[in-house]
């Protein structure tokens, strides 16, 4: 593990596994002076070698990047362990802190197997060097290594479990954010929605009918009465208003369909989509619909066909605009996994749907979605003709 990763407590434990080797190796060197053995000065050589085989793998960096350079510095220290373990039978407490550091450097399996090897060493080292042989002979080197292995499988199953939820906590912040930002965006298109739609509902219509008042006025007076050029001038001045207003709308209006036609938007939108193959058709005969109209139309479309993106895993799905004699129809059908509707408003996961559904119900539409899991899904918002609408072209 590199240490600009390490929290305070590994760090913590990582000093203690040091101090514990260096400890563990001079207790043994200095028994070996102190008691007189006749290899004195060969076990110190030993643990002076191995303590500086010890270091020199913690100094290299790629021992902690790389299992193949992990293997083989374990393989060098546990090589001049050993020799210290034929010379002195205090060397076999060393085993203890190789454990942990055969089960955390190399892959699992090899772990076990190193800790297992590390553990037969140092039980044969009491028949090496003519010990007692007692039930703890076996016991205590058996039970460190089960001590070890349970510590450090334990601590490394905590870490996958503890990363897997920062990384989940750090994709809610994201998805939050995200979801606040989405939220944003849909506030602010659903306010110049509004503002176009009373716009275009209040202001542009009664200016349309006072400049219609006024070439009617106008029509009836005498081109010379007096009052004549006032009315002229009034109705100039409505009708410089009402372009006005018109401009006003056609600035708060999505910029899809600032391009041209709501068909045209549609048919932008399915050839920009990621994922399933989306083809688009018209039925019926166009007829010019009121912005909000239009607004109401493109939007559910692009809701909709987001919905399939992300969750339906769909290969393909399809966008059809209907006119008919009384109402205006869109469908949006895909192929993919589906879901139960009821649950998706009950749950989370429908906002979308009610968003759309009050998009249509402030039109006096309806929505409609039919699905049900792995029969895919079909959405049909339906708008009547408002009755001021233009006649059906010949």
């Amino acid at each position: 593990m590199d240490s600009r990763t390490l929290t305070p407590v590994m760090r913590v434990l990582r000093l203690c596994l040091h101090a514990l080797l260096a400890g563990l190796l001079a207790l043994a060197a200095a028994r070996a002076v102190t008691g007189g053995e006749p290899h004195a000065y060969a076990v110190v050589g030993a643990a002076a070698v191995t303590a500086a085989v010890y270091a020199a793998g913690v100094l290299t960096p790629a021992v902690h990047r790389s299992p193949r350079a992990a293997a083989l510095w374990l393989a060098a220290l546990g090589a001049t362990w050993l020799a210290l373990l034929v010379l002195s039978p205090d060397a076999l407490w060393v085993a203890f802190p190789l454990y942990f550091l055969q089960l955390h450097l190399l892959p699992v399996r090899w772990g076990l197997a190193a800790v297992a090897v590390t553990a037969a060493a140092a039980i044969g080292s009491f028949l090496l060097h003519g010990q007692t042989v007692t039930p703890g002979t076996f016991i205590g080197p058996l039970l460190g290594a089960a001590v070890a292995v349970a510590t450090v499988l334990g601590y490394q199953a905590l870490y996958r479990e503890s990363e897997s939820r920062r990384r989940l906590i750090e994709e809610l912040v994201s998805t939050r954010a995200e979801l606040a930002a989405a939220e944003r965006t849909a506030g602010t298109l659903a306010e110049r929605e509004r503002l176009a739609r009373e716009i275009h509902d209040t202001l542009a219509q009664g200016l349309s009918s006072i400049q219609l008042l006024l070439r009617a006025a106008e029509h009836a007076l005498d081109e010379d009465a007096p009052a004549a050029r006032h009315v002229r001038h009034a109705r100039r001045a409505a009708q410089d208003n009402l372009a006005e207003a018109r401009r006003f709308v056609r600035a708060l209006t999505p910029p899809d369909l600032e391009r041209g036609s709501l068909a045209g938007a549609l048919e932008r939108l399915c050839a920009g989509a990621h994922g399933p193959a989306v083809q688009f058709g018209v039925s019926g005969t166009p007829v010019e619909l009121p912005t909000p109209y239009e607004v109401a139309l493109l939007r559910t479309a692009q809701s909709a066909l987001a919905n399939t993106e992300r969750h339906a895993a769909a290969s393909r799905a399809e966008i059809t605009l209907s006119y008919m004699d009384t109402s205006v129809s869109l469908d949006v059908v895909d192929d993919g996994r589906g879901f139960d509707p009821d649950a998706a408003v009950r749950g989370d996961g429908g906002f979308g749907l009610r968003a759309m559904r009050s998009r249509a119900g402030s039109l006096g539409g309806t929505l409609s979605v039919e699905s049900a899991p792995g029969q895919g899904t079909a959405v049909a918002l339906t708008l009547p003709l408002p009755a001021s609408a233009p006649e059906r072209a010949a």
